[in-house]
């Protein structure tokens, strides 16, 4: 025996309140996705915004750590040349005093020595004369 499928007024008019309330439903469904999505992007916009303003804000604090930082170390670059030419300075004229000085003995050794050798061949002038004044005597 076959069953007929018999729509009757009721189970008609119950399957079209149904099929309309399942397509009401999906339509909300659709417009509350559509708003979550809508307000998710602006919230998104707003978070994107407001990690900008704090990577700038933390590369401008970087930027004048770095400059205060570059300035001290240039700064002490600089005293350290300025003490180091000044150190040099006074080495070159310690060295220059001490090559007076070995200059100056060298000079009064020469001196002496010239002295002693003059008066050596003095001598030796002197002695050869009388030699020669004997000779002719």
């Amino acid at each position: 025996m076959q069953t007929k499928f018999c729509l009757t007024k009721f189970s008609l008019k119950f399957s079209l309140t149904i099929a309309a309330a399942l397509l009401a439903l999906t339509a909300f469904s659709y417009g509350q996705v559509g708003t979550d999505v809508k307000d998710a992007a602006k919230d998104t916009g707003k978070a994107t915004k407001k990690a900008a303003v704090k990577t700038g804000h933390a590369t401008e604090k970087a930027a004048d750590k770095t400059e205060d930082t570059t300035e001290s170390a240039a700064k002490k670059t600089g005293h350290a040349t300025k003490k180091a030419a000044v150190k040099t300075g006074e080495a070159t004229e310690k060295a220059a005093d001490k090559t007076g000085d070995a200059t100056k003995t060298v000079a009064k050794d020469t001196g002496k020595g010239v002295k002693k050798g003059t008066k050596a061949v003095g001598h030796g002038v002197k002695k050869g004369a009388e030699k020669t004044e004997d000779v002719v005597k």
